[in-house]
């Protein structure tokens, strides 16, 4: 099944204003619709296009690659290979998977400037150094990253309207009302435990049970690890993916790779964490020291912690020793009848959401006088020359100490307060509280 894409409006705007002098690099995790989305735009928005897929390409395709010097030359023998003519200004070649052929990738510079097409690139796992260590990047070259779907897509994707209907809720800044706001939070938990991926929304749309669509979660997860296990074959990069639940769970300050893999820090450690940034698969937030300074300048570069970049996927990982997670994990879920606080669950969704608008996540943590024990704000978001403390929890009780010291001890940058949660539209304390339904507008 085909989805509407948000990515799809920006490659639009990319054959609008640059095409004729960059090709679109469209990164992303495995199965986030990356070729979907780039077959489906050159079909409709060319005359003619050539999908060359390079993780399964007859050999004779890989030989018109072999001299790009005579690009006459090339043009003919790869339209006389697919049996697809191309149009001066109207087709387009997209190179699917690209991280296979890296020579068609360090192609690119002359085919751009040659000018007679436009040229798409998808890939996984791109920027792996095995991948690119014996080419030139091309500069002519814009990247884009697509993401798993958000809730909006979602929503689409259900035929659901809700999302607009309830952004004019919270511009009017009227609470949604007891029956409403569980109805829309309902919902949400829906896509918290479905997930972004294509095919699991696929397999939700199309009526299959939870159990199936964990199955189909489940597959994406051993694909994952596939690749990992390619990269590092320690096994310690897919413990390091596997750890993110656990170590969101016990909220603790920073994530730790030690922890993670249970061996003591090596130096090739860094590296994996940055594999495992450049696979897409997860998103990294960073603490900053001082927010009264700069939030980009005075980050710790050694102090951060990993969220998994899909919702979905975090679920079907914090219950992944089972065999399959069962329909009544799944139905309690939907029911907000887990027996365990799921704020760090709530809080991988917020950071998905921060993440998906193309923003870095930040945090901010500090102790407290006298104490052993600290303060911490889930994330901080630039609005102009004032930042947003944000702090995520699943049922929007109890104290907010950390948010109200924040506002105290930043009182000269810091903005609104917000508390994310399950909780309807309020403000209590000068501290505002909105459903994590309504986070999405805050970014906007």
């Amino acid at each position: 099944m085909k989805f509407k894409r948000k990515a799809y409006d920006y490659l639009k705007k990319w054959k609008k204003e640059y095409a004729d002098q960059y090709a679109i690099l469209i990164e992303g995790a495995r199965r986030v619709g990356k070729s979907t989305i780039a077959e489906e735009f050159a079909r409709n928005e060319y005359r003619s296009y050539i999908l060359i897929d390079f993780s399964n390409v007859p050999i004779d395709i890989l030989n018109c690659f072999n001299d790009i010097t005579r690009l006459d030359t090339f043009f003919l023998r790869l339209q006389a290979v697919t049996g697809i003519s191309l149009y001066v200004h109207e087709s387009v070649i997209v190179f699917d998977e690209i991280q296979f052929f890296p020579k068609a990738r360090q192609a690119i510079k002359h085919l751009v400037k040659d000018g007679r097409y436009h040229y798409i690139e998808t890939g996984s796992l791109i920027s792996i150094k095995k991948n690119v260590k014996d080419i030139l990047i091309p500069s002519e070259e814009k990247k884009m990253t697509v993401f798993p779907m958000d809730y909006e897509e979602f929503l689409w994707a259900c035929g659901k309207n809700t999302f607009d209907l309830t952004r004019q809720i919270y511009k009017s800044g009227e609470s949604a009302g007891r029956q409403i706001n569980q109805n829309l939070m309902r919902d949400l938990r829906i896509y918290m435990a479905v997930g972004g991926m294509p095919q699991a929304v696929d397999a939700y749309v199309t009526g299959k049970n939870f159990s199936q669509i964990d199955e189909v979660k489940r597959s994406i997860i051993s694909l994952y690890e596939d690749d990992f296990y390619k990269i590092d074959n320690t096994g310690r990069m897919a413990a390091m993916y596997h750890s993110i639940p656990s170590q969101l769970s016990r909220n603790v300050k920073r994530y730790r790779i030690t922890s993670a893999t249970g061996k003591k820090l090596t130096n090739k450690d860094d590296e994996r964490l940055f594999d495992l940034l450049d696979s897409k698969t997860v998103e990294i937030a960073y603490n900053v020291l001082d927010p009264s300074l700069s939030l980009s300048m005075t980050k710790d570069l050694d102090s951060y912690k990993l969220y998994l970049a899909d919702t979905g996927l975090f679920v079907t990982l914090m219950f992944i020793d089972r065999p399959v997670t069962e329909n009544e994990i799944y139905a309690k879920l939907l029911a907000d009848k887990l027996p365990s606080n799921l704020g760090y669950l709530y809080e991988n969704m917020v950071a998905q959401m921060i993440a998906s608008t193309n923003r870095k996540l930040l945090y901010h943590t500090w102790e407290k006088n006298g104490s052993t024990h600290h303060y911490e704000i889930d994330f901080l978001i630039p609005h102009t020359n004032r930042i947003t403390p944000i702090e995520v929890k699943s049922s929007g009780t109890g104290k907010h100490a950390s948010i109200t010291e924040f506002v105290r001890k930043y009182k000269d940058v810091a903005g609104k307060p917000y508390i994310i949660s399950q909780r309807d539209v309020k403000s209590e304390e000068n501290i505002n509280f909105l459903p994590v339904y309504m986070f999405p507008y805050l970014l906007e």
